[in-house]
């Protein structure tokens, strides 16, 4: 079943509007139709209105139930004016129908006696029936088919935004597994040549490292299952990789981690540090015979976490970022993971290079 073809349920605010409608038509008829004024005594005024009630009883609910689905019909089959002639057509014809019952009504319980009177009751009832019955269907019609099609905007809308949003995470989370799949292989690749260089020159260095890399491949597989760890994690996969890169340059890499307290709490992205680190493996370790020192440090305050890797190695240009660079990429991760509010900052001189992340100072939640 389609959803034209489902019946309609009405919500309880339609039937107070229609209700509310249906006062507001017996009020007018008592005022206008009944004759009706100031020195009427209150028990006339209250029949005059118990009458127009029972009219307005039979034919407002009947309006409600019918005019929704025959607008909803009519809408589909003709344009305007010929919608409203079918519109109006009904209304009459609804007019007519519940003027009819509610004088028979009226005759079966004795209110009315003899054809003749029920006949001029008729008669008269007929044109208030139907005044009233035009001016306050032709009002609800408007008023409900104005109401759906703000609901069906509205709806749209939703749809339109949810759907919006629902391709930008889609699109932001295979970009950022297209980008994790890089960083993580080149670090996997760049530590296997180390391995390699080490298997006929220092076999127990080889096997250590070996080992160590299994260790930091399952911490850093396990990582992969969120956009966001802890810095204690993020820390770990950093030392691990150092003491890695250690057997390889032995006493030339020398480093240090500081991190102030509650710090290793916030959120990072992972393998971020891994990048950074590594950065100055590449550019101020290996290149020197002397090799450098590392310095990884992380504090927070006013609601932000920053952290800097620092080198005393001759430093590499920071600017332009080749696109597929190491620094390149996690500039794109934390833009797409927290947008404006974070940042990646550069500044090398001859004697260091200093590379500092600020992100939002974020705890996960359990």
């Amino acid at each position: 079943m389609t959803d034209s073809s489902r019946p309609r349920r009405f919500s309880r605010a339609y039937w107070m509007r229609v209700f509310g409608a249906n006062v507001g038509a017996a009020v007018a008829v008592t005022v206008f139709y009944s004759g009706i004024s100031l020195r009427t005594p209150p028990r006339q005024i209250l029949e005059a209105f118990a009458i127009a009630m029972l009219f307005s009883t039979i034919i407002g609910p009947t309006l409600g139930i019918v005019m929704p689905r025959v607008g909803r019909a009519v809408a589909c089959r003709f344009s305007f004016p010929f919608d409203w002639v079918v519109l109006i057509a009904t209304m009459v014809t609804i007019a007519l129908a519940g003027s009819f019952m509610a004088i028979l009504i009226l005759a079966a319980i004795g209110y009315l006696h003899g054809a003749g009177i029920v006949a001029t009751w008729m008669a008269g009832s007929l044109k208030a029936s139907i005044a009233i019955t035009l001016t306050f269907g032709i009002f609800l019609t408007v008023v409900e088919s104005m109401r759906r099609q703000i609901n069906e905007a509205r709806m749209a809308l939703r749809t339109k935004e949810r759907d919006e949003a629902e391709a930008r995470r889609l699109a932001a989370e295979a970009q950022l597994a297209s980008i994790e799949s890089r960083v993580q292989p080149h670090f996997l690749f760049n530590t296997l040549n180390s391995i390699a260089a080490l298997v006929h020159q220092d076999p127990a260095g080889a096997e250590r490292m070996t080992g160590q890399l299994a260790a930091l491949l399952r911490s850093a597989l396990d990582s992969t299952a969120t956009p966001v760890v802890p810095l204690d994690d993020e820390l770990q996969v950093v030392r691990a990789y150092l003491d890695i890169e250690r057997v390889r340059f032995g006493g030339r890499l020398r480093y240090s981690v500081d991190v102030v307290d509650g710090a290793g709490r916030l959120m990072v992205p992972p393998m971020a540090l891994q990048t950074l680190v590594e950065n100055s493996v590449k550019y101020a370790v290996s290149p020197r015979r002397d090799g450098a020192s590392i310095r990884v440090r992380a504090a927070a305050a006013d609601e932000r976490l920053t952290v800097t890797v620092e080198d005393d190695g001759p430093g590499f240009e920071a600017s332009p970022r080749p696109a597929g660079h190491g620094l390149d990429l996690l500039e794109r991760r934390l833009h797409m993971l927290f947008g404006d509010r974070a940042s990646l900052n550069v500044h090398c001189d001859s004697t260091s290079t200093t590379v500092q992340i600020e992100m939002p100072a974020e705890v996960r939640h359990v």
